[in-house]
C-alpha cells in the first residue's frame, strides 16, 4: 500500500482465479447488464438503489464512494443534483466502466461523477477520503469480502455510513420460501436465457452461498462498523445493510 492509501490485491491463487473469472463474466454481459437487472428484479432495482443511497444520509457537498459500481446506476443516484453530493465509482470490469461513463455523459451528469478502475479489496484512496460508501449487488462477488469491507471502512470518515445493498436468501417466513424458490429456479433460467451464458446461474449460486442477513450483520460488526441495521426490501431478496464508521480508537 502506498502513501495515498492505494494498494494492490495480493491473494492466493484461488482468489485470483475467481477474480479473473468474475471480471471476464461481467465484461461479457456488460451490454445487457442493465436490461437483465430490470427484468430479473421486476423493475424494482432502481427503487432498491434509491433506498440504499437514502441510507447513506448524504448532505450537500459530501463525497460518496460506489464500490463495484458496474454500469454506474448507484453512482448516478449518489450524485443526483437534488442530493448535492459528488460520487466516485470503482470497478475492475473495464466494459462496465465504459458504459457508466457513457450513461453519465448522456444524462449530463458527468460533473458530479468520476469512474476509476480498481478492485474492492484495494481502494486507491487515502483514509477518511469519503463521507460515505456503498456497494450494491457486488459484495458477493469479491473473493476477499472481509478485506473489501475493511477497505470501505478505511476510506470513510468517522461517523460516515457504509451501506451494502445485496441479494440474499433467508430461511424465515412463508415469503422467504417463495422468494427462495424464485432465486433457485426462475432467476437462473430466465437470466441464463437472456444473458446467453452462465452469468445469472452464477448469481443464483452466489446468493445461496452468501450468509443469511443475521450472519452478515455480524460480519459487518466484526469488520468494525457500529449501529448496524438490516432492512429487507418489500417482498424481495434485496436487503439494505447500513453501519456507521466509529471514531478512531473506538472498539467495534
Amino acid at each position: 500500500m502506498n502513501g495515498n492509501g492505494a494498494g494492490t490485491v495480493c491473494g492466493d491463487s484461488r482468489a485470483e482465479s475467481k477474480r479473473r473469472a468474475i471480471r471476464t463474466m461481467f465484461n461479457r454481459v456488460s451490454a445487457r447488464y442493465d436490461l437483465l437487472n430490470r427484468v430479473l428484479s421486476l423493475g424494482m432495482d432502481g427503487f432498491w438503489r434509491k433506498a440504499a443511497v437514502d441510507s447513506m444520509a448524504l448532505r450537500r457537498g459530501d463525497r460518496a464512494l460506489d464500490v463495484a459500481c458496474g454500469t454506474g446506476d448507484l453512482t448516478i443516484e449518489m450524485a443526483r443534483p437534488s442530493r448535492g453530493a459528488s460520487a466516485v465509482g470503482i470497478d475492475f470490469a473495464s466494459a462496465m466502466l465504459e458504459i457508466g461513463r457513457a450513461k453519465c455523459d448522456a444524462l449530463a451528469a458527468g460533473g458530479g461523477t468520476r469512474f476509476v478502475s480498481a478492485a474492492a479489496e484495494a481502494l486507491p484512496f487515502p483514509a477518511n477520503r469519503f463521507s460515505a460508501a456503498a456497494i450494491a449487488f457486488g459484495i458477493r462477488n469479491v473473493p476477499d469480502r472481509s478485506r473489501a469491507l475493511t477497505e470501505m471502512i478505511r476510506a470513510v470518515r468517522p461517523g460516515g455510513k457504509v451501506v451494502v445493498l445485496e441479494l440474499t436468501t433467508s430461511s424465515h417466513g412463508a415469503a422467504s420460501r417463495a422468494i427462495n424458490l424464485y432465486v433457485r429456479s426462475v432467476l437462473p433460467l430466465v437470466g441464463g436465457t437472456l444473458s446467453k451464458g452462465d452469468a445469472y446461474r452464477y448469481l443464483s449460486l452466489s446468493m445461496n452461498s452468501f450468509p443469511e442477513p443475521e450472519a452478515f450483520v455480524r460480519e459487518l460488526e466484526e469488520a468494525g462498523l457500529e449501529s448496524v441495521t438490516a432492512k429487507r426490501m418489500f417482498l424481495s431478496p434485496a436487503w439494505v445493510f447500513s453501519g456507521t464508521v466509529p471514531a478512531p480508537g473506538k472498539a467495534p
